[in-house]
Order: structure tokens, then sequence, then C-alpha cells
């Protein structure tokens, strides 16, 4: 097992910890939360754009239900180094680089937004490391036989997706100076949201402490570049590198019925789709609804070793939507 190096970000006042990837030539930027001694394993896949830092549940939770919460930037985030051409499939051999370097052998992966595609490629490659996992108002593949993948998208989005689908060039031109503003001011991007937001999603952002978090979480994603960003979503619009039929590790979709960021139709999709699933899709909420289901979700996720318990996955998942928290406690970001 490698032990876990520590880097200098950038003006030298900050450690970051962190791993090098399977073949060593990346530095991925990690964080853990919770019961970091003893507690069970669960990665959390952040949204597009995203980061490390958040939004994240907080501490004392985390440590009241046992879990150890691993997060890290995606090539080209925060501190990740870039990965040139990457795909969704890449996260598998990342994320067990880190779970080898951080002495993990199996554990859960949840992915939010635009981090679910890639908990389901951790599913679907590295099923002998992952118990369980879970998606929150994730993505279909761009090629899903039958499904209008536009259908319900708003605006904003069908256009960053067109633009990746013309070539990585034309869609650096497009995101690159709004990318720059977020960075100087991080708040524009939350605040930008707020046309296309649906009044469920309105209320949830209007809260300080997650717009707080938000702005935070941006400003760590796009502190260098927007590659990630850019990069995250030519994966999305191409061939995934798995198929999530392949899937065998129980698997938990949640969604907002009223979601226009990422449909309910996109899970409605994979829950077609993956053997193992659990699908539930949640009336009268939206994309953003998904910081309340999280802390809820996470003992579905840290239930014994299933291999040891025969635990096939869905009969085993609870039966009725998830119950809101009464207070946020994690989110999903509406652009990927």
């Amino acid at each position: 097992m490698g032990s876990i190096s520590l880097h200098i970000a950038a003006g030298g006042s900050r450690l970051t910890k962190g791993v090098y990837s399977a073949d060593r030539r990346r530095w991925l930027a990690i964080a853990q939360r919770g019961k970091i001694h003893g507690g069970k394993p669960v990665f959390l896949l952040h949204g597009t754009p995203g980061s490390r830092v958040g939004p994240l549940p907080r501490q004392g939770l985390l440590y009241r239900l046992g879990v150890r919460l691993i997060t890290y930037d995606r090539p080209g985030y925060g501190q990740s180094d870039r990965q040139t051409g990457r795909r969704v499939s890449d996260v598998a051999s990342d994320v067990e680089a880190i779970a080898d370097q951080l002495g993990l052998g199996r554990f859960a992966v949840v992915g939010r937004s635009g981090g679910g595609p890639h908990a389901l490629a951790c599913a679907a490659l590295i099923p002998n490391r992952v118990t369980r996992t879970a998606v929150l108002v994730g993505l279909a593949p761009r090629e899903a036989e039958g499904l209008d993948w536009f259908e319900g998208m708003t605006e904003t989005n069908v256009t960053d997706y067109t633009k990746a689908m013309q070539g990585r060039s034309r869609l650096a031109a497009h995101l690159k100076p709004a990318a720059l503003e977020i960075k100087d001011d991080p708040v524009q991007l939350v605040n930008s949201l707020y046309d296309e937001l649906t009044e469920a999603d309105r209320w949830v952002v209007a809260d300080t402490g997650i717009r707080a978090m938000l702005v935070d979480n941006y400003a760590e994603a796009l502190r260098k570049s927007p590659d990630g960003w850019i990069d995250d979503a030519m994966a999305f619009c191409s061939p995934w590198g798995f198929d999530p039929a392949d899937i065998s590790v129980p698997t938990w979709l949640w969604h907002g019925e009223d979601d226009v960021f990422s449909p309910a139709s996109h899970s409605r999709w994979l829950a077609s789709r993956i053997p193992t699933a659990k699908m539930t899709i949640q009336p009268g909420v939206a994309h953003f609804h998904a910081l309340h289901v999280l802390p809820d979700l996470l003992p579905w996720l840290t239930v014994d070793d299933p291999a040891r318990r025969g635990d096939r996955g869905p009969s085993s998942a609870p039966r009725q939507s998830l119950r809101p928290s009464p207070r946020a406690e994690g989110v999903g970001h509406p652009t990927g």
C-alpha cells in the first residue's frame, strides 16, 4: 500500500492530501470526512462542475452513521491533474488507486448529478470492490436507445452538450469565458441558475448555507482551469466505455420528478437497463432536492457487505420514497 502524500497548493499556504493515479502520471487530490478510522468507506463522486470540498454531509452526521466519506477532484478539477481524452470509464481505475493507497478493500460509491455516470462506471468495472452504488439525479448515456436525451432539459444544458457533440474546441470556446467569470466571482454561477430553476429548487438554493457551499465548491472546481468541466461534458456525450446492463452490484437510482437539468427520464432508462436497479422517482421535487436524500441513503449504502449476506440488491432496498431531511446535508449540481 502506498502512503498518502502531501501537496502544497498554489500560494503555499494550504496542504492538500492526495495520491497518484495507478499509472503514477497524475496527481489526484482527495479529502476524507466522518469516521475516518474504522468507518464504513463511501466514495462520493461530485457533480459538474464540482470538487472534493463539497457540498458534503455534516461531519457529525457522518460520524454518527459510522461513515468514512471519501471525495476527490476528478482529473482537471481543483488540484487534480488533467487527463487528456478522459472517458467516464476512467474513473474506475482512479477510485481503485485511491482505495488501494488508503488501504481499503471494498467500499460503496454514490454519485450526484455529473458524478452519477462515474458511480455507475465503478459498479460496472470494479464489482469486486464496490459493495453498493447509488446515483442521485444522474444522466443516461448519450446513445441510450429509445431515450430522447434532451427532452425536458433546460436550454443551457442543451446548448452545452450540443457544443460538446461538435467537438472539444467548440465546447471550450463556449465554456472558457463563463469559467473565467465564475473563477473571479463564483456567486455568478449560483445567480445565473435562478431563471432556469423550478420553484422547488429555488426554495432550496435560497438557503444561505447551501449557497455558500455551492460558491466554495465552484471556486475550488475552477481554481486552475475549466478543463475538468469541459472534459466531463465531452465524456458524457461520448461512449462511456461500459454498458450499464453489465452492473451486478445493488444499485439505487433516485430522481426528482421535476428535474430540468438531468431529466427523470434518464433514471427511468437506466432502471430498465440495470438488472439490479431499484428506482425512486419523487414527485413535487427537482434537481436540488438531492441535498435531502444523501443522508437518508447512507445507511442503505453502508449495510454489511452483500458478498457476506447474500444481498442481491433491489429486494433489500427501502420501498418507499426517501423522506426529506429537516436540514440540508448535501446537494447535486444542475450542469451535469
